[in-house]
């Protein structure tokens, strides 16, 4: 990947805009954001804050893996889920100090947003698989559901970022409430004594008395419901699923409404925009078809072991996709309306499908254990196309801006890589060598 010479016009011409409308961010957690910061030395690179943040996340996935890496929903130990809360609140820590580390250190710049957003599209997947874990709804297609809402919330914000050139936190956004939501589910199923049996419960029986079971009961029958879909079996964790959907549709209105206005104010079209939601609905469903393979004669994805490397897939894939985006709107380009690994994961769809589509056996899936080593195959390479992209990337930015990418160094007027303060005092003495000259 190589950025063009226009692109680096247009990451000059780049400007960081936020608008934060988060109760708790502004009246909770920033003054304790600001304490944080000051924390660490100023030798810490702001990237490299965000890095270690993720590295808690991954230290989470890591005991996931070892006490149930078939996502089969085995019981974990109340330390393992306790630890969980702590890594993520960790991470959301970092995450929204790294911003204040490069305003300190002078170090702000259209990479830290790349780096910040990287992170971000990484962590989306690993959230949806643990907290689902955490929530008991392990290999099936609740976690499906999971992935997409998320991957759809992340995907609308940065398409209403592209838009409108100002990232925007509502009043429950995903990057604070939900995120302290999640820490929460992970700390109730570490100290309560069901652990994630828990949230298998029907969401009325917490009130207590049984007046909730009843009030239900008498709405169930009074509307005629279902029995599979009554209000008094309604379990928490398919609640919150229903609050989860809610808040992903009412994230995408605000994006929505918040395009429309800066097309208003810059006097251009207003439908126009929506196209770039199709390249997020195209993969989605390409991967869903992929899912319900199993019913069509091919092998079982959902319910089964292979739903956490195929979550992981489509979590590298989706980070590629949006990360993608970001590197458009930091260098004001066209707006990247397909990739290669949508291209792959169409090959994966129908090759699954094949029995149904060409009446023939699949060519790489055509047994559960072919099907495993490719779907684990397909992760290894969805991972190792993001890291050549944000590898290429990350270098050329950073050799373009003068600013290091891990380290608090930049360039000096020869074009050489030294510390800060060398920085400061070469450029300083350059001044003063051209007055005098």
């Amino acid at each position: 990947m190589r950025i063009t010479r226009a692109q680096f016009d247009g990451l000059d011409k780049y400007k960081y805009s936020g608008i934060d409308k988060s109760v708790l961010s502004r009246h909770v957690l920033t003054p304790y954001w600001n304490l944080l910061v000051k924390a660490f030395p100023r030798w810490l690179a702001p990237n490299a804050i965000t890095f270690i943040g993720l590295c808690f996340v991954f230290s989470n996935v890591a005991t996931l893996l070892y006490y149930d890496i078939d996502y089969t929903g085995t019981a974990l130990p109340p330390w393992v889920y306790m630890t969980w809360s702590f890594g993520l609140f960790a991470y959301q820590s970092m995450d929204a100090i790294d911003g204040k580390q490069a305003r300190r250190l002078g170090m702000g710049s259209a990479l830290g947003e790349m780096f910040d957003h990287g992170c971000d599209a990484i962590n989306t997947t690993l959230e949806v698989i643990l907290a689902c874990h955490a929530l008991g709804l392990t290999n099936s297609w609740w976690a499906v559901a999971s992935q997409t809402a998320s991957l759809l919330n992340f995907y609308s914000s940065t398409w209403e970022e592209y838009h409108t050139g100002t990232l925007y936190l509502s009043a429950f956004s995903g990057p604070v409430e939900g995120i302290i939501l999640i820490v929460c589910i992970y700390a109730i199923t570490a100290f309560h004594p069901m652990g994630s049996a828990f949230w298998a419960q029907p969401l009325v029986s917490l009130i207590p008395g049984g007046v909730g079971v009843k009030v239900a009961e008498v709405i169930d029958s009074t509307i005629g419901l279902p029995s599979a879909y009554t209000l008094s079996t309604l379990p928490i964790n398919v609640a919150f699923m229903v609050f989860g959907a809610f808040g992903t549709c009412a994230n995408m209105v605000n994006s929505y409404y918040n395009v429309i206005a800066a097309r208003h104010r810059d006097k251009k079209p207003i439908l126009s925009p929506l196209l770039g939601l199709l390249p997020f609905g195209v993969h989605t469903l390409i991967l869903v078809a992929w899912l319900h393979s199993s019913i069509r004669g091919g092998v079982e994805l959902v319910h089964d072991a292979r739903l956490l490397p195929f979550l992981l897939y489509w979590g590298m894939a989706a980070a590629y996709q949006v990360s993608q985006l970001i590197l458009a709107h930091v260098t004001k380009s066209p707006f990247p309306y397909w990739n290669g690994m949508m291209v792959y994961s169409l090959f994966g769809a129908v090759d699954a499908n094949a029995q149904w589509l060409f009446d023939r056996e699949p060519m790489v899936q055509s047994s559960p254990t072919a099907a495993t080593v490719f779907i684990w195959m397909s992760f290894m390479i969805a991972l190792f196309n993001y890291i050549r992209f944000a590898r290429e990337v990350i270098w050329q930015i950073c050799d373009y801006t003068g600013i290091a990418c891990f380290t608090v160094r930049k360039k000096d007027p020869q074009g050489q890589w030294v510390e800060d303060e060398d920085t400061a005092r070469a450029l300083k003495a350059s001044i003063v060598h051209k007055k005098n000259n």
